[in-house]
């Protein structure tokens, strides 16, 4: 009798638990954060209750944790992997404006930055005038707008810092690769997170103090320009059900900036900036950890570890996806006894485990050759319908005539004019598309014209390095300053579009898929002991080979838009790609380059392996040496 088979856990029940375990880490360093910012502006008058948790500094913690809850809440909402791929900022701006997710991230911080100003309007004393109803003379009630101004200020803030999270793409979560040679070049080294948000705090006090001393410099003339008649009447549309206020909206004749004031808000605003700070720099860092627990990979855990992973490495969602590759990858490098289970699981039902893992690796680095193949080319037309048999039926005889649909009264002619040969032209181009123009010869002019006056300024636009064009110079100026910046279509974002592919582009997926790949072949050597690996030896260094060489070629023939006035190309997203491939192919022909006969690869074959991976380069130069010692 077959034993009954076993379940397999999908990978993301296991990614899951880790990551909620993350969570909570980065929750936990965020609200000792809070509390030690409640103790900071706790009343020191009573030495107890300034710092006991279940006090007012306990309340306290509790809203300044809300504030940075509030960031990692969003971050998890939104959170995603890869870089976003366009060809310019712009482009960027205009995928996703419209978005839900950008709303939703200027509306959170504009909360929690709005909670916070409150709790810091609570804690301060009396003496610092900041309550929002003042008793001047008599009883009569009158709007503070010192407290207005400082809860303008900090709405203002927390918008400002929404749309900088969204401009420096906040939510992506930076995942680390695995190279051939450990130590070879940064792995996303997350051995020790706890120790690299430590080594990440003194930048973040500096960046906090900057941003709230800008913050406030700026607000003072935003407030006092634009925002100062609106914030007024808000606030007494508000107060006026609870406060016997003057029925008269007249502003203050005096303004609300004092120095003390606007030291509170600079002080007040880097407290809440350091808090933002470290909730985004602590999920970002306790959640991108290696994929092992107690020093194995995350599968270990599964009834079934091959099956869970080939379940993270077949998902449909990008993040499960690499944390699976990544996984994958340290498996291939550093864990002899998973690698052994990857090269004896033979009884799969959609066949070997390693000839799954082989297709999907390998699937990975064709889809570079692909889209290099496909750049510049038209998207292909779609699939023709199969029309119904009863649809190709022949139509029934008509036995009368049509109706006619010729007006019955016959207008005058009417003389032709420019104008109504023009709407004419245009009735007839949106009509009847296919037929020829019949455009008046004014009209043909006029057309002709316009179209060379269009070819010029095309011209001068594109041509904006040559001094002798005015509209070209000015918009060579125009992208080389900061205000051009999203409108510039820099050599490494398009390069990275085309590689990467459209929304987003995860460089880890393909340096782990190459290493995993490298790692498993060369392993293998000594390992497999059915020799299921050897047959595929000759198609991974034959993959590799043609992914390095096309993608090498396609990078030093991509041309640069006349956007990008600085003409740099640099593309180190590409060039960590291109290192992964040279690094894993010179293992595997170091490997397996006295049996290449036996794998059946020609001499060819190696030859052009040996310069992809720059070995021929290599061993010239050191021939070189050779000759010149000898001489």
């Amino acid at each position: 009798m077959a034993p009954a088979p076993v379940r397999r856990t999908p990978y993301k029940d296991l990614l899951q638990p880790a990551l909620q375990r993350r969570f909570t880490t980065a929750a936990s360093t965020l609200l000792a954060i809070a509390y030690i910012q409640a103790v900071l502006l706790g009343n020191w008058s009573s030495y107890i209750w300034a710092w006991f948790p279940l006090g007012p500094a306990g309340i306290k913690t509790g809203f300044f944790f809300l504030c940075g809850l509030s960031i990692i809440i969003l971050r998890i909402a939104q959170y995603h992997v890869g870089l976003r791929t366009s060809n310019s900022g712009f482009q960027t701006f205009a995928q996703n404006a419209l978005k839900p997710q950008t709303v939703e991230a200027i509306v959170s911080y504009a909360i929690s930055s709005w909670l916070f100003s409150q709790v810091y309007l609570w804690s301060v004393p009396a003496s610092a005038n900041l309550n929002w109803i003042a008793y001047h003379t008599g009883d009569r009630a009158r709007l503070n707008e010192k407290p207005l101004f400082f809860t303008t200020h900090f709405i203002i803030l927390g918008a400002w810092r929404g749309i900088l999270h969204l401009y420096r793409d906040d939510d992506r979560l930076l995942l680390g690769s695995v190279r051939s040679k450990p130590g070879s070049a940064k792995e996303g080294d997350a051995s020790n997170p706890l120790k690299r948000f430590g080594d990440e705090v003194p930048l973040l006090l500096i960046h906090a103090g900057t941003q709230s001393i800008v913050s406030v410099i700026a607000n003072v003339f935003i407030y006092r320009l634009f925002l100062r008649t609106v914030a007024w009447r808000t606030a007494l549309l508000v107060f006026r059900p609870f406060y016997n206020l003057p029925k008269t909206n007249m502003l203050p004749a005096s303004i609300p900036f004092s120095v003390w004031l606007l030291l509170r808000c600079i002080s007040a605003g880097f407290m809440l900036s350091f808090v933002w700070m470290a909730a985004n720099t602590a999920f970002s860092t306790f959640l991108v950890k290696e994929p092992v627990k107690n020093g194995k990979p995350l599968t270990s855990e599964s009834k079934d570890p091959n099956g869970s992973l080939l379940n993270g490495l077949k998902s449909k969602k990008l993040s499960i996806r690499c944390f699976a590759m990544w996984e994958l990858a340290f498996i291939a490098r550093d864990f002899e006894v998973r690698r052994k289970m990857i090269y004896e699981d033979i009884d799969r039902k959609d066949g070997p485990m390693w000839s799954q893992v082989y297709a999907i690796c390998l699937d990975v680095l064709k889809s570079i050759d692909a889209r290099i193949d496909n750049y510049g080319k038209a998207p292909a037309p779609p699939a023709p319908v199969i029309a119904n048999p009863v649809d190709n039926a022949k139509p029934a005889q008509r036995i009368s005539q049509p109706v006619r649909d010729d007006p019955v009264l016959l207008s005058t002619p009417q003389q032709k004019t420019f104008r109504g040969e023009i709407e004419k032209a245009v009735s007839q181009a949106a009509t009847s598309p296919g037929q020829r123009s019949r455009l008046s010869p004014l009209a043909k002019k006029a057309l002709l014209d316009a179209k060379g006056k269009l070819a010029v300024m095309k011209q001068e636009a594109t041509s904006s390095r040559n001094p002798d064009s005015p509209f070209g110079y000015t918009t060579h100026r125009f992208l080389g300053s900061p205000f051009g910046s999203p409108f510039r279509q820099e050599f490494g974002r398009r390069l990275n579009a085309a590689i990467l592919g459209t929304p987003y582009g995860e460089v880890s997926l393909y340096i782990n898929a190459t290493t995993a790949l490298s790692q498993l072949a060369a392993h293998s050597l000594l390992e497999d002991r059915y020799g299921n690996v050897q047959r595929d030896i000759s198609a991974i260094i034959r993959t590799l080979t043609t992914v390095t060489r096309k993608l090498e070629a396609f990078k030093a023939s991509f041309p640069t838009h006349w956007t990008d006035v600085e003409g740099k190309k640099d593309a180190p997203e590409v060039d960590a790609i291109l290192c992964a491939l040279k690094e894993s192919l010179s293992e595997l022909i170091t490997t397996f380059g006295p049996y290449s006969r036996d794998l059946r690869l020609g001499l060819t074959d190696m030859r052009l392996a040996k310069e992809a991976a720059g070995l021929a380069s290599e061993k010239s130069v050191q021939a070189q040496r050779e000759m010149r010692e000898i001489k």
